[in-house]
């Protein structure tokens, strides 16, 4: 049997594959045939798919938090920099 050269999957095709395992209609050989990945392949991407799903639906919480504290940041800095400027405007314009 001639070895196979290394495939790279798309991230669709392997969430369509994952889906498919989870979804438990067919057995993993029968995945395997259907879709020619070795079933160890298919049960990998069946763990990678249930341990990450819930960052699937918390990702956008996470990013809204991350946004609130650069955007927090920069109001400060803002304010920081209009301080410095206002001082310096009223030292330098009375010393002209």
């Amino acid at each position: 049997m001639a070895r196979r050269s290394r495939r790279n999957h798309s991230p669709a095709f392997k969430a369509k594959v994952a889906l498919a395992a989870v979804k438990g209609e067919h057995t993993l050989a029968e995945l395997a045939e259907q879709f020619d990945v070795h079933p160890n392949q298919i049960q990998d991407w069946k763990k990678q798919l249930l341990n990450k799903a819930e960052h699937v639906f918390g990702a956008s919480l996470l990013a809204a938090a991350d946004h609130e504290q650069v955007q927090q940041k920069l109001h400060a800095k803002i304010g920081q920099l209009t301080m410095e400027k206002d001082f310096l405007a009223t030292a330098l314009g009375s010393g002209r």
